[in-house]
């Protein structure tokens, strides 16, 4: 009997993520695991704010497809379920891309608007965290876009995606990443971000979340300085607790160091070490805004919202 074998695809702005999963006979009620890898595609970089993708970065999507596809075959995937967001959403040659990856793999991608983004994560991160009745503010800081979530195990009360993501906010406030941040660009990043997210800080004051739950992408970096070392995709815990001393030391040693120290400090992963300086500003940023003290990380999101919905 062949079984129902399952791939999602989430096409960031920074990183493409696959997740296959064999789906549950009768009388079984969880999904098994059989793959769950990414691939640095850097959709963004070089492109993202003045709204195209590069094509260097268009080749290194198509490529990293291609590996994907590969990986389908192997696993004996029946079904695939394949979403793009920020990089593609605006991108003018975006629909193009989404073309070309039909073309060439036969995996049609739907790109999917912000909101619905928001609610994916959110999907996601229930599979992780256990959050109960309280009210809790759920991050995704990705390369294009920022989703904040505000919800309880079962309600969303509020939820919004901005375009202020990593690699946009690499490209206005730290244009040269081999070096320092500087304070000014540190101070002129929290200004712009006070502007931004407005909606969000009214929210807050009408919701009052007790923690901050951060999913993948930065805060599983994060979690991986804490440990003190790089983890596989596949070793990753649902859910991890991050104190917020880690935190600020993690944050610390950020700023103070230049690109190529950056890229040693045990637990990072090279392409992120300059983003995840943009990404830490935001979090302090928001840490600041709301008095929030308990930070988690989720090692799930879009993807594992996508399945918990499929099922």
């Amino acid at each position: 009997m062949l079984h129902r074998r399952l791939a999602l695809i989430d096409m960031g702005t920074n990183t493409f993520h696959l997740l296959i999963v064999e789906l549950p006979e009768v009388g079984r009620t969880q999904p098994r695991t059989l793959l769950r890898t990414k691939v640095g595609v850097r959709l963004g970089e070089g492109g993202i704010s003045a709204g195209r993708i590069t094509e260097a970065a268009y080749e290194r999507a198509l490529h990293a497809v291609a590996g994907f596809r590969e990986e389908m075959e192997l696993h004996q995937v029946t079904d695939v379920r394949a979403t793009a967001t920020s990089a593609m959403r605006v991108a003018q040659n975006g629909p193009e891309l989404v073309k070309d990856i039909f073309e060439q793999s036969g995996i049609q991608v739907e790109i999917i608007a912000g909101d619905r983004e928001a609610e994916l994560i959110c999907a996601g991160v229930r599979q992780a965290v256990p959050l109960g009745a309280e009210h809790h503010l759920i991050m995704d800081i990705g390369g294009g876009s920022v989703e904040f979530i505000i919800a309880n195990a079962d309600t969303i009360f509020w939820k919004q995606s901005f375009e202020i993501g990593a690699q946009r906010l690499l490209d206005q406030f730290f244009p040269d990443p081999s070096g320092v941040i500087t304070a000014e660009a540190v101070a002129w990043e929290k200004e712009y971000l006070a502007s931004k997210l407005a909606p969000l800080t009214a929210a807050l004051a009408e919701f009052r979340p007790v923690s901050l739950v951060g999913a993948s992408g930065s805060f599983d970096s994060l979690a991986d300085m804490q440990l003190g070392r790089l983890r596989a995709e596949a070793e990753l815990p649902p859910s991890t607790e991050l104190d917020l001393e880690s935190f600020r030391r993690s944050y610390a040693q950020l700023l103070l160091l230049p690109h190529e120290e950056r890229k040693a400090l045990p637990g990072i992963l090279p392409m992120r070490a300059d983003m995840l300086v943009v990404a830490c500003v935001l979090i302090d940023y928001v840490l600041e805004l709301t008095g929030i003290t308990r930070i988690r990380t989720s090692a799930y999101a879009l993807k594992e919202g996508l399945l918990a919905e499929m099922l």
